[in-house]
């Protein structure tokens, strides 16, 4: 055997598979343990015969493939590959791809608070977060962003989006086309930290309020008591139901679906977990103290709701604390533990399975509804605040029937199962895509 193969086998196995004490010694030494008869009950030992093939794998790339590929990007494609081959949820992170894991889940970033997206050849401006710098300096939704910091954007959103980015207080400037007007605009803007909502409500009926859960972040659980405070201010004979809007909800930070389970309940299970290490083995309970005093809520649901959407939306429906409606969810019963690389990056591993508080498993089955839509689904309707504006319970069939649901449930109301599934039977809910589902993290 060639020294050079010799010299990628320790090298490469030494550094994918590197923390694994049982390979420490390197492959060489793996390969005489083989063919002295040792180690052979060890599940750890990596094959000698394997290191041999992924050394020959990569030499073949290295000197055959049709165009030079840099160790690097072998190498990253190598984990890469390792880690998403165990599931669909682990994957490994390089910086900056951990790094906006992390902005993602903390409900607030440096920027200038515009929320983007590809149009034919350009980026577009979807919204101005209000309170935003890019809301002070007038940008708008429907603006076309030609350039940053007079360089082109083109369509590429993500490298729009990382070049928007940075410390706060720093400057940058956005060249922009607007529809209806001549030449360009150019924006100077001075960076801050941006607060990213993940919680809409508003009032459906005298009584009856409305929290809409976009993702779980970190402060999802504080935005979710505010929102109900505001609403009980908003309806000064108390809140008599509440509709909780799950839909489209991918999930997002474990704890904080947790604690959003536990605002609606005073005591219980939520989710038990098990896995491999000690950490990755736990259960949470509620404690005591419920938002809304007891009063009737629908949780509203669909296949995009998974991960931490489906905790709480299986925590209430185990307990009887709330009636589901909708479609069945996606079922995603993991929880994903994002673990910072020494050298920079991350893995994000999947390390328990949670249960229900019933005992069961969400993976693979989802959460059927108690009272389950016929026909497609929809995208849920925008939240509209502007005065004037058409309710939501008009234009979102499914928001509609969770009223006449809550009236219902409501004291002194008309008690009829066979009319609210008729109900859901015939509702004509509103058009449009059904979102995807993603990870629960554990930060």
């Amino acid at each position: 055997m060639s020294s050079g193969k010799r010299t990628l086998i320790a090298l490469f196995t030494g550094a994918i598979f590197g923390f694994s004490a049982a390979l420490a010694g390197g492959v060489l030494a793996s390969g005489q343990n083989a063919r002295d008869g040792q180690g052979a009950g060890d599940p750890t030992a990596l094959p000698w015969q394997e290191a041999r093939l992924f050394a020959e794998v990569y030499e073949h790339i290295k000197r055959d493939y049709v165009d030079q590929i840099s160790d690097r990007k072998l190498m990253d494609a190598a984990i890469r590959g390792m880690v998403s081959s165990l599931d669909p949820h682990s994957a490994y992170l390089d910086s900056e791809e951990f790094e906006e894991t992390r902005l993602s889940t903390m409900g607030s970033y440096p920027g200038v608070g515009i929320e983007v997206a590809a149009d034919g050849s350009a980026v577009k401006i979807l919204h101005a977060i209000p309170g935003s710098p890019a809301e002070r300096a007038g940008l708008r939704a429907g603006d076309e962003i030609l350039a940053i910091d007079g360089k082109g954007v083109g369509a590429d959103v993500s490298g729009a989006i990382e070049h928007m980015r940075g410390a706060s207080g720093s400057e940058v400037t956005l060249t922009v086309h607007r529809a209806g007007t001549s030449g360009v605009l150019n924006f100077a803007l001075r960076r801050a930290n941006v607060a990213v909502h993940s919680v809409d409500s508003e009032s459906l009926a005298r009584g009856y309020g409305y929290v809409r859960i976009e993702e779980f972040t970190d402060t999802t659980p504080d935005e979710v008591s505010a929102a109900i405070s505001k609403l009980q201010r908003d309806n000064p004979g108390g809140l008599s139901g509440l509709v909780l809007d799950l839909r489209d909800n991918p999930g997002g930070v474990l704890e904080s679906g947790v604690a959003v389970a536990d605002d609606f309940l005073n005591s219980g299970v939520i989710l038990t977990a098990e896995g491999r290490t000690p950490d990755a083995r736990f259960e949470m309970d509620a404690t005591p103290g419920d938002l809304m005093n007891g009063a009737p809520v629908v949780v509203l649901v669909n296949s995009g709701t998974a991960s931490a959407a489906e905790i709480v939306s299986a925590a209430l429906k185990d307990h009887g604390r709330a009636l589901l409606i909708g479609h069945k969810t996606y079922g995603k019963g993991t929880v994903q533990t994002v673990i910072p690389l020494e050298y920079g990056g991350a893995v994000k591993l999947t390390t328990s399975r949670y249960f229900t508080p019933s005992g069961g498993s969400v993976q693979g089955k989802g959460i059927i509804p108690d009272i389950v839509e016929d026909g497609p689904e929809h995208q849920p309707a925008d939240v509209m605040t502007a005065k004037g504006s058409p309710s939501l319970q008009s234009r979102d069939a499914e928001v509609r029937l969770a009223l006449t649901t809550l009236r219902a449930e409501a004291p002194g109301g008309t008690e009829s199962g066979h009319l609210v599934k008729t109900l859901a039977k015939d509702a004509a809910p509103a058009s449009g895509p059904v979102g995807l589902a993603a990870d629960d993290l554990v930060p």
